[in-house]
């Protein structure tokens, strides 16, 4: 989820631990230790594309990182909060708490999260996107409201308690939603005589009222879009895979990682002699029919016999739009 997100979370988890006894500062610890496993996109800065993307959420969202560093960041607050009436143990607590739960939510997005790392298994329920403001924001108002009461009053855990079963209640009927979504957009498929493979159906950005769809047809991809709000069928439309054009290339370890990065779930596309990877999983820049640009794609460019990924960057007109084609499709086809 979001940098915002994962504050209010890790917060909101802080004052379940620790609120009672050591007041706002519970808030504020819990706050960094949601935001510790994030610091993974340091990697950005320091190796290439494909081991970055690797790395994301993988050591730092596991229960392995919380386990051993929990102890640790709570030795050396408690070494800062020497005063208080917060021990070693209590302040470990904490930052357990809300280093475990940072990658437990992202673990509902559709990145995939390796929560049991080493082990090499990602995992992504696919049923949040990674900013949706009607999980973040009701978590946000109760968590300011109980900021605001005082340490010692029974307000202060009632508003706490109350964001946590209010963005627990949303995530899961986010679960029930998809489990729909994948209901209709299979009768879909059906009704229209489509034969596939396997299908991958996650909710578009900002919303869980439309819903996105990946299908492996053996040669192609078909992506549809469902809303709540549909009266149509759901128009699916084909993308060829191409992975024939990677045949051209030299062997490459990256594209190898690349393929497994995406489980499978990738085309490739020519543009004036260019190749480029498409990751399918998080879908399209726009909602237009015939778009071809995918929201994550890599160019791969041959160097002296190696080849070389390169992230191909995002512009903020593409955001907008993507933005005004959502609100439009959000109510109906």
């Amino acid at each position: 989820m979001d940098s915002l997100t994962q504050i209010v979370l890790g917060a909101a988890v802080g004052e379940a631990v620790l609120g009672r006894k050591v007041g706002n500062k519970a808030m504020l610890y819990g706050a960094i230790a949601g935001t510790i496993p994030d610091l993974d996109v340091l990697a950005n800065y320091v190796t290439d594309t494909v081991t970055a993307i690797e790395w994301h959420r993988g050591l730092t969202h596991s229960i392995f990182f919380s386990i051993i560093f929990a102890p640790i960041f709570g030795w050396l607050v408690f070494k800062l909060e020497s005063k208080g009436p917060a021990t070693w143990k209590d302040w470990s607590w904490l930052f357990f708490w809300g280093l475990f739960t940072h990658p437990v939510l992202d673990a509902f997005t559709t990145w995939g999260t390796q929560l049991f790392w080493p082990f090499d298994l990602r995992i992504a329920f696919q049923n949040i996107f990674v900013i949706d403001p009607l999980y973040t924001l009701p978590f946000l108002a109760f968590l300011i409201m109980a900021l605001r009461q005082k340490r010692d009053s029974p307000r202060r855990g009632r508003y706490n308690t109350m964001g946590l079963m209010v963005s627990s209640a949303y995530l899961g009927l986010t679960l029930v939603l998809k489990g729909i979504a994948f209901k209709k957009i299979t009768d879909s498929l059906n009704a229209q005589g489509i034969a596939y493979d396997e299908m991958d159906v996650r909710p578009s950005p900002f919303n869980t009222v439309l819903w996105s769809a990946n299908v492996d047809t053996g040669d192609a991809y078909l992506i549809g879009n469902y809303s709540f709000f549909d009266n149509k069928p759901v128009h699916f439309s084909r993308y060829p895979k191409n992975h024939d054009l990677l045949e051209g290339l030299p062997e490459s370890d990256k594209i190898q990682r690349l393929k497994k990065i995406t489980q499978g779930w990738y085309t490739i596309n020519e543009v004036n002699g260019q190749l480029f990877f498409n990751d399918l999983r998080f879908g399209l820049m726009s909602l237009d029919s015939n778009e071809s640009q995918f929201a994550f794609n890599y160019k791969l460019i041959q160097k002296d016999g190696a080849i070389l990924v390169q992230e191909s960057p995002k512009l903020k007109r593409d955001a907008k739009k993507l933005l005004l084609a959502l609100w439009a499709r959000m109510w109906g086809n």
